[in-house]
């Protein structure tokens, strides 16, 4: 490697999703494949669901998580024009940041529901 470090936690950059607040409402599905131009079946993030699954007699746990896939780029073309992600600009709640490494991890702190994802 030459002088910098690309992989640096403060320059590399990243999404982070708290999926304790997902509402799954799929606008960060809607926005990715409007901004890729995705066919049908294809996806750069996608809404996943775990549960229901009861926890006890009182509660029971039930998620969803925004998963980017291989297709996804953190919308390189619209962070370049200094513009967020277009899953972070349209999340209805509000659960996603886009920043670097190390910001995200900053905000991560005494979450217990939190996932941040960084490309290759």
């Amino acid at each position: 490697m030459s002088g910098t470090c690309k992989n640096d936690a403060k320059t590399r950059k990243g999404l982070l999703i708290d999926y304790e607040f997902c509402t799954g409402c799929h606008s960060c599905e809607v926005a990715c494949k409007q901004e890729l131009n995705l066919p049908h079946g294809q996806f750069g993030i996608k809404l996943c669901q775990d549960g229901p699954r009861k926890i006890n007699a009182n509660k029971w746990e039930y998620n969803y998580i925004p998963v980017p896939t291989s297709l996804c780029n953190l919308c390189e073309e619209r962070v370049a024009a200094g513009k967020l992600p277009t899953c972070v600009h349209h999340c209805q709640a509000g659960v996603m940041s886009y920043g670097t490494i190390e910001e995200l991890s900053e905000q991560m702190a005494n979450k217990s529901k939190m996932v941040m994802f960084t490309p290759v």
